[in-house]
């Protein structure tokens, strides 16, 4: 079995957790966690039980960790080059087979959620590594050298399901409420939501300075809300005054929850339209006003409708602006929407050395991982280098922009000036 599979010891992990107390994790970051199981922190780490079931329904959520790539990188067992293969993330093992691009390893995620449950620190070993040819044969002597894991692998993706089964949790179990009240609040959440995508669409504020119910301008968000439901009767008996005051689905919590899931839809469609394609990225970094280094990224590709399209991803926070550490920043949210660098064959930044130097830059290191993923200079940037580089040059060509930025401020500054013109 050692030549098929590296071991990886459970009972090392365990007491390096329980040795070292200050390993353990009080506090709960969403974002933080590591997409890749590679990189991901033991559940045993997490302290508070509370936080331990938020980690487990995220990663339920998200679903198992399954980067499509083209080729996966061999690895020689004996005299044999084995190597990865995407078709095992299709059949039975669809629900829970994890691949870790960091490791060149396989994972079990409902093994990763729930196998402290069943093992408490005992010297268990379980195998990650991959290197093999045929995936039903690796299980049969899988079987046969572990014994009972296949039990215990079947208890622990039971407890997967149980958490991800809503309608089993306990909330729902004491909260039973009628079918009027769900029906009703069905009916505020649709209202927020609906308002919401409106104020989002547009680029449009939700809040105003005095939201207070004496105000005559509560804002965009309240204001569009009671003409919603002064428009729609039905809704208007139950939301803003007439809905219960624990429950109005108006504070700015509910606000920020419903523009994330907004978010995370949109780019569940922007991928969805990408559709597993080849893509190029578009990538700047600058400070904010709170001098942070923030990163931005864009991914440009071909469209289900033919169409070459650009669609913004995130804005990220970088600890510095190295070359390293964007490259680490993109590699990892290229991870957390399943995408794979390998499919990259474009990119575009602008002529700063961290990003485009031919020996450590941002376009070397990537180009190094896919060969293909072709540098272009950002055309804007050019054209902005182009200009200064002249009007250093040549004086009646700064003059002649200077006359321009005048004109166009004298004019625009009154409309009188505007229609004579």
């Amino acid at each position: 079995m050692e030549k098929f599979l590296a071991k990886f010891n459970h009972s090392q992990a365990s007491s390096s957790t329980n040795g070292n107390p200050s390993s353990l994790i009080d506090d709960l970051n969403l974002d933080s966690l590591e997409a890749d199981p590679g990189k991901r922190v033991p559940i045993a780490h997490y302290n508070n039980p509370r936080i331990k079931d938020e980690v487990r329904k995220h990663y339920i959520q998200k679903g198992p960790c399954q980067p499509q790539m083209d080729s996966y990188p061999p690895t020689k067992i004996g005299k044999r080059v084995r190597q990865f293969c995407k078709i095992w993330f299709e059949g039975p093992y669809s629900k829970w087979l994890e691949y870790s691009v960091e490791k060149d390893s396989v994972y079990c995620l409902c093994c990763y959620l729930f196998k402290d449950d069943f093992f408490h620190g005992s010297t268990s070993e379980f195998y990650t590594k991959t290197g093999f040819r045929s995936w039903n044969r690796a299980l049969e002597r899988f079987r046969k050298h572990v014994g009972d894991v296949n039990s215990i692998h079947n208890k622990c993706f039971n407890k997967m399901l149980d958490l991800s089964n809503h309608h089993q949790s306990i909330q729902v179990v004491i909260d039973k409420h009628s079918q009027k009240v769900k029906n009703e609040y069905r009916m505020r959440l649709e209202a927020s939501i609906d308002v919401s995508r409106l104020l989002l669409q547009y680029g449009l504020p939700f809040r105003g300075h005095d939201e207070s119910e004496s105000s005559i301008n509560q804002g965009f968000f309240l204001g569009l809300l009671r003409w919603h439901g002064d428009k729609h009767p039905d809704v208007g008996k139950v939301i803003l005054e007439n809905a219960p005051q624990n429950d109005t689905l108006t504070c700015p919590m509910i606000q920020k929850d419903i523009a994330n899931a907004c978010a995370k839809e949109t780019l569940k469609a922007i991928i969805g339209d990408l559709n597993g394609d080849y893509f190029g990225i578009l990538v700047d970094e600058s400070k904010d006003i709170s001098q942070k280094e923030q990163m931005a990224l864009v991914l440009r590709f071909v469209n289900k409708n033919g169409e070459v399209v650009e669609r913004f991803i995130c804005l990220v926070h970088v600890s510095d602006t190295s070359a390293c550490s964007l490259k680490k920043a993109i590699y990892s949210l290229l991870s957390v929407h399943s995408l794979s660098p390998s499919k990259i064959r474009g990119q575009g930044y602008d002529g700063a050395s961290n990003m485009k130097g031919e020996i450590n830059g941002l376009k070397t290191l990537i180009m190094k991982d896919s060969p293909l993923a072709y540098y272009i200079h950002c055309f804007a940037h050019q054209l902005q280098l182009t200009l200064v580089a002249i009007a250093k040059k040549h004086l009646d060509v700064e003059d002649f922009f200077d006359h321009v930025s005048n004109v166009l401020n004298v004019v625009g500054g009154s409309f009188k000036r505007r229609d004579l013109l």
